[in-house]
């Protein structure tokens, strides 16, 4: 995203992250007022009709599933840095059994190393933001051959060297940054007390986006010249390093490996309770509903699993620079449902009387306007994943998977009359 926008992206990150947060509060007011096991999908099929909710449901688990066999290969790897003769596939087994097992436990389980994880993940990013700083400030470190500050920014051919094109460019892999945000929703059915846990997480969102996404590339583009970021390694460890840290490579393969194992552990959770959601509405195989005694709808899990270990076989034959291709499908498939949950909203708006909306406990801001101009803008992104020769795969693919889910649907409708 930096090498395509140059500084200018921190705007990318600032304008995906505001209609993030609108999608969120969509489905906040949706969820608040109804927290359903699978909500989004189930929204989906109450307020647009039932192939809505077929297309969302498949399309997060899709999303879910792409973004899962890059997390467990990326695992594999990075622990070839520590056992460099141990075969990768071992990892990658390993990984997908513990937290395949990991799933099967109590939701407060799941949720209680979600937190550990995040911890280790959180405490890196501030420690970089305050590491960077600290660089930016008293200079430790500081290479001779270029400044250190905030003149970066606007060196090196300006703020935006690239132009407006170069900014619009970078949304496909910025929007990929922020896919998975919608797993909140999916939690709602299983919180305790969901009308003051969703809007509480719903409402830290702005905050997280301008820490974790802005302030971070603001500090990684005041230390180092944009165009020269990850040409010598990660800029993280290059950040240690200056400070004196020598374990720096050590410690950024605990936080990689951490945030791999908290991604894994989030997709599989969230594409395990919308199959088992979808499977009430009869939109997925009924022993999709199957519960353990913990309440934890274990055939899901199972089935995400067994996928994962088809991917392992298949990741082997996916080359190093593929990354740019699956976050364009996982984009893709994000929008997808991104869009539907704000269509969604819109419809049950639509549907609601002035008594029942005043009635709202987290109403959507800015209504009717804030709304309108996410969805405008998610079009607009989809529309834009065609328009460059990297990312057109993603259209292609998005536009087949629409098809397969067509055929599928219609062919379950028939089966289901007859």
């Amino acid at each position: 995203a930096i090498e395509t926008a140059g500084p200018a992206v921190l705007l990318a990150y600032i304008i995906g992250g505001a209609a993030v947060f609108m999608v969120m509060r969509a489905l906040g007011e949706m969820a608040v007022r109804s927290p359903l096991a699978g909500s989004f999908s189930q929204y989906a099929s109450h307020y647009l009709g039932a192939r809505a909710g077929f297309f969302t449901g498949w399309t997060y688990v899709f999303e879910m599933l792409i973004v899962c066999l890059a997390d467990v290969t990326a695992f594999g790897v990075y622990m070839k840095l520590w056992f460099p003769d141990v075969a990768q596939w071992i990892w990658v087994l390993s990984i997908i059994c513990f937290i395949g097992a990991i799933n099967l436990c109590h939701v407060k389980t799941f949720g209680e190393m979600e937190f550990w994880l995040s911890i280790v993940k959180v405490a890196a990013i501030v420690a970089m933001i305050v590491g960077g700083a600290a660089i930016m400030m008293f200079g430790f470190g500081q290479s001779a051959d270029h400044a250190v500050g905030v003149s970066n920014l606007f060196d090196h051919n300006g703020f935006m060297p690239n132009g407006v094109a170069g900014v619009i460019a970078s949304f496909a892999v910025v929007m990929f940054a922020f896919g998975g945000i919608e797993v909140i929703g999916i939690t709602a059915s299983e919180a305790k007390n969901p009308e003051v846990t969703i809007p509480r997480a719903i409402n830290a969102v702005p905050v997280r986006i301008l820490l974790f996404y802005v302030l971070t590339l603001f500090v990684l583009m005041c230390i180092y010249p944009w165009n020269q970021i990850g040409q010598n390694g990660s800029p993280f460890v290059q950040i240690f390093d200056s400070l004196g840290i020598s374990a720096a490579a050590n410690i950024l393969n605990v936080v990689v490996i951490t945030a791999a194992i908290s991604a894994i552990n989030s997709d599989i959770f969230g594409a395990g309770r919308m199959m088992y959601g979808m499977a009430h509405e009869g939109q997925a195989p009924k022993s999709f509903t199957k519960l353990t005694k913990n309440g934890v709808p274990w055939m899901t899990v199972l089935v995400m699993v067994l996928v994962l270990f088809i991917g392992v076989v298949l990741n082997y034959l996916i080359p190093e620079d593929v990354f740019l291709v699956i976050a364009s499908i996982a984009t893709f498939a994000t929008i997808w449902v991104w869009l539907m949950i704000l269509l969604s909203q819109v419809a049950m708006r639509r549907k609601m009387s002035q008594e029942e909306i005043k009635k709202l406990k987290f109403p959507v801001p800015f209504w009717p306007v804030g709304p309108a101009i996410t969805i405008a803008f998610m079009v607009f992104v989809i529309a834009l994943l065609g328009f460059f020769k990297d990312t057109q795969v993603a259209l292609i693919v998005g536009f087949v998977w629409v098809a397969l889910l067509s055929i599928t649907f219609f062919a379950m409708r028939y089966y289901q009359k007859r």
